[in-house]
């Protein structure tokens, strides 16, 4: 289960892992009205376009020009899921829409069936979370849910025609576009120029795509991109191009919310987290200099001439978190550090991708946490997720741990779903040989028991060891069936043998487990039309595109069975990591969502199997420093250690809710506050920023 590739345009914006099959299109080749002139490209556009991941060709993108309008073919597959849209639009002189239908699936399998009309002046849509309708004042835009990303040149063409290339949006919010670049590309014959365009204003962050003056030409991101069919060659370079908007746009907003103070910094009447204690103490004074905690004092002590005083109005100061299950991106790195979590685990990514990112944030380039990398070996098949290093051979994937050891860069190796399981023990043998730890998927056709014998340190994912207890042999887990299966749950009998056995023999072999807890939570918990029960602290805080999201299911629950079925799977998973906690298995918290406003839930989650607030603050941050030999320097708020920590105005030992609004963020040092962070990504502020009395 892993978030790793996710298309970034709003309409996709759910996490990007799956689709099932999808009914016929209409022909678009119908009498259509008025404005087909208005709504054509003024460039001859191509029909077909390549989806790439990281430079493997996994879907496309097929556009049928009507008179009136345009019928839509998307389908891609990466890691064996993907979505499947058929759209039917209509659009008026203005190139806006007046009709739009989608129909298919979604990442998970959540079937689609969106549709927007204007009926009179009234604009009506149904998408997963419902139907509305609003009579718009002047000219608006639909922004649709679940379609195709070729809506960004509908829009694009829309918004060119206006002076400030602005225009509201339906159901909420504004669409803004922005010219970024002037480039040319090439097929290896002919060479043409195109323009990158930035679109924005309902989501947290621009999308960036290419038009060839009013034809589309692609979709680019860092790891992902949708490009012209014969210009698949260019897809490298501008995917770099696209790490590079990033980069100018995440460093312009670091150059105002960093805030590296000269000289000492005395953040004033604290009360301390103390994870040995699982207590906070008295009201003081910490002081850091540099990128070190230099001392803490009474509170009776003056401010020293020459130092930063910070206000801490009594609040609680808490070591930073580790977020153990990252897919690290900008905007993660940004939003982690927002949320107090100033470590992060990756769990597998595009090697230079992710390279290129931490380099900037050491740097100082861009705000984010410290990151401990895992080597993602993934072995050759159709269903492959293709990240870090795909093998097609024993002797591949050995050299692939080789290679991750030679780096010095990575912690542990992570083995994934279409590995072959006879491999997985000289895998084990090398990464154990080089001081690398192993984590991983359970690979098809094999289960837990096998890999905790062969020798793994930590099982990712629940559900990985779960399905070992009720799949039949043969079953194919590359497939959406490692997460459909989970229905099969509720009939489990979790005091049966073969799941003591699992467990008594992880607590024995001192085997780890990463449950990536909240995703299963929002898997088999969130329905269409109903805020998803781990958003509903923040939800309302942002972006409409977010908004939407939250009020679908991820999965497809037809009937009232599968709901119930659904439900149950989540109470199993919850005895079940209660029972691994009592059999003194370690727990691992990770989100696989991202981090920031999932990682608190993920944390919070943990009362359901008894742990108190403290014990989950102390576990979150000095347990995963210790759980990665980093706790010398991290982990705890003392004299001589890092300066990672985070203030709440509340007591999160008390209430953990409090921990989710948060005033400050040090991270290395550096002073962030998420009020001045949350609004440069459209996201409502939850806390004042504290009083800053600069040096005398």
């Amino acid at each position: 289960m892993s978030t790793t590739m996710k298309p970034i345009w709003a309409s996709l914006a759910l996490v990007a892992l799956a689709a099932c099959s999808q009914p016929s299109t209409t022909d678009a080749t119908s009498e259509g009205s008025a404005g087909s002139e208005a709504a054509a490209p003024g460039a001859a556009e191509a029909q077909t376009f390549t989806v790439l991941v990281g430079g493997t060709e996994i879907g496309a993108l097929e556009i049928r020009p009507s008179e009136s309008g345009y019928g839509i073919e998307y389908e891609y597959r990466n890691n064996g899921r993907g979505p499947t849209v058929t759209e039917t639009i209509e659009l008026d002189a203005q190139g806006l829409p007046t009709s739009w239908s989608i129909a298919g699936a979604s990442t998970f399998g959540n079937p689609i069936d969106e549709s927007f009309a204007y009926v009179d002046s009234e604009a009506r849509w149904t998408d997963s979370t419902g139907s509305d309708q609003a009579i718009p004042d002047g000219d608006a835009f639909y922004v649709p849910q679940d379609a195709s990303p070729y809506w960004l040149a509908i829009a694009a063409r829309a918004l060119m025609d206006r002076d400030d290339m602005t225009i509201a949006a339906l159901p909420g919010g504004e669409l803004r576009l922005s010219e970024v670049d002037e480039l040319t590309v090439s097929n290896g014959e002919t060479s043409r120029d195109v323009t990158a365009y930035g679109l924005s204003g309902t989501s947290e962050n621009p999308t960036y795509f290419l038009m060839d003056d009013r034809a589309f030409f692609g979709v680019i991101s860092p790891g992902f991109a949708i490009l012209e069919a014969g210009y698949e060659g260019e897809d490298e370079r501008l995917r770099g191009l696209a790490a590079g908007y990033g980069a100018s746009r995440f460093a312009e907003i670091q150059s105002r919310v960093a805030h590296d103070y000269d000289g000492p910094v005395r953040i004033r009447n604290v009360r301390v987290f103390d994870p040995a204690t699982l207590s906070l103490g008295e009201p003081v004074s910490v002081v850091v200099e540099g990128d070190r905690i230099a001392a803490i004092e009474a509170l009776d002590v003056a401010t020293r001439a020459g130092e930063t005083e910070i206000d801490g109005a009594g609040g609680s100061l808490i070591p930073g978190l580790f977020e153990m299950h990252a897919h690290m991106g900008e905007t993660s790195a940004f939003l982690n550090i927002a949320a107090g979590v100033t470590s992060v685990r990756d769990m597998g990514n595009n090697n230079a991708v992710l390279d290129e990112l931490i380099s900037r944030i050491e740097a100082g380039e861009v705000a984010g946490p410290r990151v401990h990398r895992s080597g993602f070996i993934e072995g050759q098949s159709p269903f492959s997720s293709n990240n870090g290093i795909l093998v097609s051979s024993e002797a591949e994937a050995v050299a692939a741990v080789e290679t991750y050891a030679a780096s010095g860069d990575f912690i542990q190796v992570k083995i994934y779903n279409s590995m072959t399981p006879e491999w997985v023990p000289a895998i084990i043998e090398a990464a154990h040989a080089n001081g690398l730890r192993v984590a991983g998927h359970v690979p098809a056709f094999t289960n837990a028991n096998t890999m905790i014998a062969a020798g793994y340190d930590e099982m990712t994912h629940i559900n990985q060891v779960m399905l070992g207890w009720v799949l039949e042999q043969g079953e194919d887990t590359r497939s959406l069936l490692r997460l459909t299966a989970l229905r099969r749950l509720p009939g489990l009998d979790l005091d049966s043998e073969p799941v003591q056995a699992t467990i008594r023999t992880m607590a024995e072999n001192g085997v780890a487990i990463d449950p990536t807890y909240a995703i299963h939570e929002a898997l088999l918990l969130s329905r269409n039309g109903e805020v998803s029960p781990g958003v509903v602290d923040y939800i309302d805080h942002m972006p409409v595109d977010t908004q939407r999201s939250a009020r679908s299911a991820w999965a497809d629950i037809a009937t009232p069975e599968d709901d119930a079925n659904y439900r149950g799977a989540f109470d199993q998973i919850t005895e079940t990591l209660r029972m691994m906690r009592e059999a003194g298995i370690f727990i691992v918290p990770g989100t696989d969502l991202g981090g920031s406003f999932a990682h608190h839930r993920e944390l919070e989650l943990y009362q359901n199997i008894g742990m108190t607030p403290a014990e989950i603050i102390a576990w979150g941050s000095h347990g995963m420093a210790e759980y990665l030999g980093v706790d010398d320097e991290l982990g705890t708020i003392a004299p001589g250690m890092l300066a990672d920590f985070f203030l709440v105005p509340g007591d999160p030992t008390v209430d953990f809710k409090d921990i989710k609004t948060i005033a400050l963020v040090a991270a290395d040092g550096t002073f962030y506050y998420p009020t001045e962070i949350y609004p440069e990504f459209g996201i409502q502020p939850f806390t004042d920023v504290p009083a800053v009395s600069q040096p005398r």
